[in-house]
């Protein structure tokens, strides 16, 4: 297996930790404590992830990273960030786990259908798409009847994962030439 590629896939485990572990802190300046967490800054980064793959070695390859990166992400998300006695904690490893498999199969598939537009084109509509899904997906399964304001925090982390797609894109171009088409 290509060294790229597991570096790749060790970096997707990781993104996933460190969102899993980050979405648990609200943002507590501005009166944004209500909606928004830290997890929204590292997260698009799993999505830039799958894109540079998509864009080296393919669709195929894409998917395995997801799956590779799903799972070390659950086993590091339960090594290191779940406190079983906390059925938030617990929820939010299963929360994730589901968002993030649906969402980066979802952005992986739309990018590839993409892949032939303009070079932003693909990396910006598919991430869009998947965070979009990994936000509603995420925030109901992990927050739903708790009580924390899980319909704010969404938009909120929505809107920042949106802008962070954004200024992923710099890095994507400046990969584009690493990363050749597949």
């Amino acid at each position: 297996m290509n060294k790229l590629f597991l570096v790749l896939s060790f970096f997707m485990g990781t993104v996933v930790l460190i969102s899993n572990y980050l979405v648990q802190y609200p943002v507590n300046y501005y009166g944004l404590e209500e909606i928004l967490t830290y997890g929204a800054f590292s997260y698009p980064v799993a999505f830039l992830i799958t894109d540079l793959t998509n864009r080296k070695y393919g669709k195929n390859a894409a998917k395995k990273i997801v799956y590779f990166g799903f799972f070390l992400g659950v086993i590091f998300t339960l090594y290191f960030s779940t406190n079983f006695s906390n059925l938030i904690s617990i929820r939010i490893a299963i929360g994730s786990g589901i968002a993030f498999i649906f969402a980066q199969l979802v952005d992986v598939q739309i990018f590839d259908n993409l892949r032939n537009k303009k070079w932003f084109i693909a990396p910006l509509t598919s991430s869009i798409f998947g965070s979009s899904i990994d936000t509603f997906l995420f925030f109901s399964i992990s927050f739903y009847g708790t009580g924390i304001p899980w319909v704010t925090l969404s938009i909120g982390d929505l809107l920042v994962k949106i802008l962070v797609a954004l200024l992923m894109l710099i890095p994507f171009r400046l990969f584009l030439n690493i990363f050749k088409t597949a």
